[in-house]
């Protein structure tokens, strides 16, 4: 386990995780494994899901009681990201707000990462728009 915090999860994120795991049903499902996968409309997308434990290489974060495990390749991709739970008028979810990206989907499904850059102003994944973005 790393010393360095390099994804936070609001309190309210934390317990929409322990309700989803507990709705489960499934005692092996123990933490919320977060990644970064190409795709989208913006070219990047996160996938979250549940997961038994971490696997070799995985950073893992506990805060508020909740287990958040990241593969190494999404790691870079990650640092300084909080992921919160909203519910409001543009839908109800989990939202993540990452400092390394510079764009992203309406929707809040995909995004765009900056290149060469280290610093910058965060931008929630619910920043921009696309086309597909009606259709959710």
């Amino acid at each position: 386990m790393s010393t360095q915090t390099m994804i936070t999860i609001t309190e309210k994120a934390a317990q929409k995780v322990h309700e989803f795991l507990e709705a489960e049903n499934d005692p092996e499902l123990q933490a919320l494994r977060v990644a970064v996968q190409g795709g989208g409309c913006s070219g990047f997308q996160y996938a979250l899901g549940f997961d038994t434990g971490p696997q070799d290489g995985d950073e893992v974060i506990e805060a508020h009681g909740v287990k958040v495990l990241v593969d190494p390749f999404s790691m870079p991709y990650l640092n300084g990201a909080d992921i919160d739970f909203v519910d409001g008028l543009n839908g109800t979810g989990f939202s993540i707000t990452n400092p390394n990206t510079v764009a992203g989907c309406g929707c809040g499904t995909s995004f765009q990462l900056k290149e060469g850059e280290e610093e910058g102003d965060p931008v929630t994944a619910s920043a921009g728009g696309c086309s597909s973005c009606a259709s959710h």
